[in-house]
């Protein structure tokens, strides 16, 4: 079953962020763009790179708008350790929310049950809760997130357009369609 046009399932949970713990709920998800990217664990390969990449777009995200959680089935004392041990994620600057209880992880619908980790998904949030995109790829298959500049626009674009679509390859700027019974077969 998608997730597409659903809203954030409840969930409590803690994090590290700039060196302190908080607490972060889906109400923490609400009231601006958010994206949310679970990758497998902590001190593992492919994810520090996710990561870090992530944070080299965090300002360019944060001026759409737009608030990033990362999100592993470790615990925020894990996230913790990991950041000051590694030169990638000692970089990291947004929310990096632990999930050993799995809560989140299933209500995303993420979680590997039988290795007890999430499988790389990231989710494009609106300001109502409701997700907009979902992007799922295997263990191998790292993120690129430039990718997530021009969806997170597009996505803006359409909620403040209502009745305009965004074609494949959209920049911002760029035409957009206006779907109509005269477009049928005509594209």
């Amino acid at each position: 079953m998608s997730l597409i046009g659903k809203e954030v399932a409840p969930f409590k949970a803690q994090a590290f962020r700039n060196g302190e713990f908080i607490e972060v709920t889906e109400q923490d998800l609400k009231g601006k763009w958010s994206v949310v990217c679970f990758y497998p664990a902590d001190f593992t390969f492919v994810c520090p790179t996710e990561l870090e990449d992530l944070q080299n777009h965090y300002e360019e995200l944060k001026a759409l708008g737009t608030e990033v959680y990362s999100v592993s089935t470790d615990t925020h004392f894990t996230h913790k350790a990991w950041h000051d041990s590694s030169e990638a994620i000692g970089k990291i600057t947004y929310t990096m929310i632990g999930d050993p209880s799995h809560t989140i992880s299933r209500n995303f619908d993420v979680l590997i049950e039988e290795d007890g980790l999430a499988d790389r998904g990231t989710f494009i949030i609106d300001p109502d809760g409701i997700i907009q995109a979902v992007e799922i790829n295997a263990g191998g298959i790292g993120r690129d997130a430039s990718t997530l500049i021009n969806k997170i626009k597009a996505a803006q674009y359409v909620r403040k357009h209502p009745g305009e679509v965004c074609p494949a390859k959209w920049q911002e700027g760029a035409e957009t369609l206006k779907p109509s019974l005269d477009l049928v077969g005509k594209i």
